[in-house]
């Protein structure tokens, strides 16, 4: 397999983790340039992973990985997206019922306390998380399983590639990041939501590519 070969394949194989760290990027407001390199390491680490994984499983597996990868990957996505726009719209409600009592001068301590303990769940929601981060980087990584099952049938040596497609994946999730910074600059907070619906829609991409439709 050419190098031209694999560098497409390295950079379609990446888009799903460029896309998501573009979400993230502009719904974590407090991430620091340490955290920033650990999305480029977990996605860029994963995608080179599974196709090794991939490749080691064999031709034994290649049906099965083509049926559940899909399924796996549509899940969390949809797990993660969900829970991003839950979040975002409780804050919402918090916030409306914030407004309508903060006029009043017998709640003023009240709403202080409100204030202290909304900020202080902001900040912990925005905060980083490895957890979400390792499922995001399993979720955007599963059809790169299937690569190294069908990287094994054509007895493709698997060092080359999955060297391009780790560096690749971590180069557009770092870029994905800092773009998805500026994009939230200018939009601010309602962008929790876009990023669910963003997660959400692109594990329906996924399931359904694997299934056949698209």
């Amino acid at each position: 397999m050419d190098i031209i070969t694999i560098i497409i394949i390295s950079i379609a194989l990446a888009m799903d983790a460029f896309s998501v760290s573009i979400t993230k990027g502009f719904t974590l407001k407090n991430i620091t340039k340490m955290q920033i390199l650990w999305f480029g390491i977990f996605f860029g680490g994963f995608q080179a992973l599974m196709p090794l994984l991939g490749y080691i499983s064999g031709s034994q597996l290649e049906q099965f990985v083509k049926s559940i990868t899909p399924w796996i990957a549509f899940l969390l996505l949809l797990f993660i997206g969900l829970k991003m726009i839950y979040d975002s719209l409780k804050e919402d409600e918090e916030d409306i019922k914030e407004n309508t009592n903060k006029n009043t001068n017998e709640n003023i301590n009240k709403n202080i306390n409100e204030n202290e303990n909304k900020i202080y769940t902001k900040i912990s929601k925005d905060k980083f998380s490895f957890k979400e981060l390792t499922l995001l980087a399993i979720a955007t990584s599963i059809d790169a399983f299937a690569v190294g099952v069908t990287f094994a049938i054509l007895k493709t040596p698997i060092i080359i590639p999955i060297l391009f497609i780790g560096i690749v994946s971590f180069i557009l999730s770092e870029i994905g990041i800092i773009i998805g910074q500026k994009i939230g600059h200018f939009f601010g907070n309602k962008f929790e939501i876009i990023g669910g619906i963003v997660l959400v829609l692109l594990g329906f991409k996924i399931l359904l590519e694997g299934i056949g439709i698209f």
